[in-house]
Order: C-alpha cells, then structure tokens, then sequence
C-alpha cells in the first residue's frame, strides 16, 4: 500500500511538473500574434506580441504531444536532435542536425537554415517567391499565424517574423490528396523523425530479444525455458496454434508464420515503447497514419500475391451465382479488397491515438481546474481526478497494445487464409 501511494504521489508530481514546462512554453510561444504595420515586398511588417493570460488548451497540447516531430523531446527545453534531410527543388538537398535550429520554447528554433525554420519541432520552411535569404543562417524572432480564405475555406497559415517582417510558411510535402490538410508543397522532408528513431529502437530490441532467444534454444536444447524464452514462447505458440494454424491450415501456415509474428511482435513493440512517457519511449508510431498505411500495405500485397484462382474467382465472377447477381457482387467484392486494407490502417491507428489524447487531456484536468496554476485548490483537485482516471487509463492501454497487436495480426492471417483456401466440393 505504501509503494502505491508513493508512485501516485510520484507520478502526480512528475505529470504536474512537465504540464506546467509545457503549458509555460505554449504561452510563450503560441499565444504570440503580429501586429501587421504595412506591406512590402511581398510580405508585412510585423512584431511579436505576447499575452500572458492566454486560456490553457487541452485539446492542442494532446495534439502536440502525440505528433510527430523533427527531435525527440527530453525534458523542459532539452531536445535530442535528429539528422534533417530536407530536398526543395529551387534549392536542392540540405542536410544537417536539427540542433542547428538552436530550439527553444517547446521546441520553436532561434535560426533558420536555408529557408528552414523549426516550430514545435517540426521543420517548415519559408515559401518561396518572398524576399528572404534562402542561403545560409538567419535569426528568428518569433512564429505566428494568421487565416485566410483558400479556395472558399478558412485556412491558417503559419507565418516566422524575421527582422520585423512576417514571411509565410509552407508544411512538408504529404500525399494524402488534401484528405487531411497536406498537400505538395515547396520542400520533402525525408528526415530521421522521432517516430522514424522509436522504430529503429524497437527493431534493435526485438532484433537483441528474439537472438537472445535463438540462442537460448541452441545451447539449451531438449531443455525447459528459461528467463525470456519462458516469456516468448508462450506468446509464440499462441499466435502460431491459434491465428496461424487456424485460418492457414497446417500444411500451409509454416510459409507465413514469420510474416505474421513479425507484423505482431513488431506492432506489440511499437505499443509498448509508446506507452513509456519519456525517453526512449512517448512516440506514438501506431498513432501515425503513414505507419499504419505500410503495414496495411504489407498485408494487402501479401494477401493477394498470394490469391489462388478460387480465390479470384470468387471477386470477379462468382461460380455457381446468377449473372445479374454478379453484375452487383463484383463491384462490392472489388471494392471489399481496398476496403480490407483501409480498416486494419484506420483501427490500429484510431485506437492508440484515441487512448494517449485521453490520458494527456485527463492529465489536463490539474491545469484546467486550476485555471492553469492560478488557483492551488483546484491543481490540487483536479490532481486527485486526474491521477486515479489517468492510471486506470494507462492500465487499458497496456492492455489495447495487445489487444490491437493480435487483431491485426489475426485479420490479416484471415485474409491471406481466404486468399489461398482450396475450393471445397459438395
């Protein structure tokens, strides 16, 4: 009971002091606006402002924390700076530390690199066509934005004031077809993101687990588990009597067994390391849509490489299914094969988001009814509210890391299952 209470006091503590850095730094930094002077050259004059009794924001600081970022954010204002590789066709390719931005509250840069600024560690950069020195380093003295109306909407556009002058910036390239606000911009960002290091983290520890557990059965061999292959082969007999045997058959789930354990110790990884809040872990990998579009991609390539002629004859023209029917079925069977896909992507990613935006904005509730450390009464109950919710919240998320890991990783053995199942003869 005492080590109990001991951890919630010193999670309260923890929790409350790291809010309280970045709340300090968002009211620095995001609450900055410009005061537009005049015109010139194809940008305004403008100078940074500040208020200090901005409302604090749940809902932007959950979004900030579970994005991702061009450094891997430590504590306060220390950033562990990742390589920046950045291409824009009317410059070329720079590539350098993103220490070079020489970061600052919350992880805004104090320089920009060739037309690169960073702004809540992500890398922008300044639209071209403005009078701006696109070559070398320039101080940076705050960022702020403005809306305007883009093809009949309202837009906010980010903008850096650079020797009083407000100059416009673009977001990396994405290929999303503007389905969630990207676009082809003026620059590729193909940097080592922080989602891009938690990966490489997680494949050398599975890498250093699974050789440790290979080389386990070969000095231990006709001998019982011990240490971590007593916590890995149950987990691997597992998925191997219950997914793979199951939907594949025995003669043929050999050829896909380790496919699926990598997608499923790999996701599994990915969850776990996302549920540490600090360094090496908060990345939220399987809260990032790009990722869970290419494991998606793995499994729908696999899957249908793999289709044998029942298989697709079955999607394109039914045996045994009047023609009138099939003109119906075959559309829907057509669409089915990208909408299986689609909703492995969606679900992995819409449950390991939805759970860190709850536990940051139940977190939220010391700074909300403290009206953001102006009242101690109200930290202090919203403290009590918010260490037991987010605990409980925590303990559903450990569980949902196994829980999303084994459901992709059963979908998919389903899919491939019918994608290589023999025709049965009545």
């Amino acid at each position: 009971m005492r080590a109990f209470l001991l951890s919630l006091f010193c999670m309260l503590l923890f929790t409350a002091t790291s809010f309280a850095q970045e709340h300090t730094d968002h009211s620095n930094d995001t609450d900055a606006h410009a005061e537009h002077q005049e015109g010139g050259d194809g940008h305004g004059e403008c100078a940074c402002h500040h208020e200090a009794d901005s409302d604090y924001d749940a809902g932007a600081t959950a979004f900030h924390h579970i994005a991702d970022a061009n450094a891997f954010h430590i504590y306060g204002d220390i950033y562990l700076p990742l390589p920046c590789i950045l291409y824009a066709p009317d410059h070329g390719l720079s590539f350098f530390m993103s220490s070079k931005f020489e970061m600052h509250h919350h992880g805004d840069g104090e320089k920009s690199i060739d037309g690169y600024v960073m702004h809540h560690g992500e890398v922008m950069r300044v639209a071209p066509g403005q009078d701006f020195d696109y070559e070398g380093e320039a101080e940076v003295e705050c960022f702020t934005s403005t809306h305007e109306m883009v093809d009949g909407e309202e837009k906010e556009i980010m903008q850096v004031i650079h020797d009083g002058h407000c100059y416009t910036l673009d977001k990396k390239s994405t290929l999303d077809g503007g389905l969630l606000g990207g676009s082809i911009t003026s620059y590729y960002d193909v940097s080592i993101t922080k989602n891009v290091l938690t990966m490489f983290i997680t494949f050398l520890l599975l890498f250093w687990l699974f050789r440790s557990v290979a080389n386990a059965y070969k000095s231990r061999e006709g001998m019982a588990p011990k240490g971590v292959q007593s916590l890995i082969e149950p987990i691997f007999i597992f998925i191997r009597d219950e997914v793979a045997i199951p939907f594949l058959g025995e003669s043929k789930y050999e050829r896909f067994l380790p496919f699926l354990m990598s997608i499923f110790f790999f996701i599994l990884g990915l969850n776990l390391i996302g549920q540490i809040p600090f360094f090496p872990g908060s990345g939220n990998v399987t809260g990032n849509l790009a990722v869970t579009f290419v494991l998606a991609i793995f499994a729908f390539v696999v899957t249908n490489i793999n289709g044998n002629k029942h298989y697709w004859e079955h999607i394109f023209w039914m045996p045994g299914v009047p023609a009138w029917i099939k003109v119906i079925l075959t559309p829907v069977e057509v669409m089915g094969l990208f909408i299986k896909p689609l909703t492995l992507m969606l679900r992995l990613f819409a449950n390991i988001t939805a759970g860190h935006i709850v536990i940051i904005i139940f977190v939220s509730l010391i700074f909300i009814f403290g009206d953001a450390g102006e009242s101690i009464g109200g930290s202090t109950v919203g403290g009590l509210m918010a260490v037991p919710l987010t605990l409980f919240m925590m303990s559903i998320e450990l569980l949902v890391a196994f829980i999303q890991a084994f459901v992709f990783c059963i979908l998919t053995a389903s899919y491939i299952g019918a994608a290589i199942e023999e025709p049965h003869h009545h």
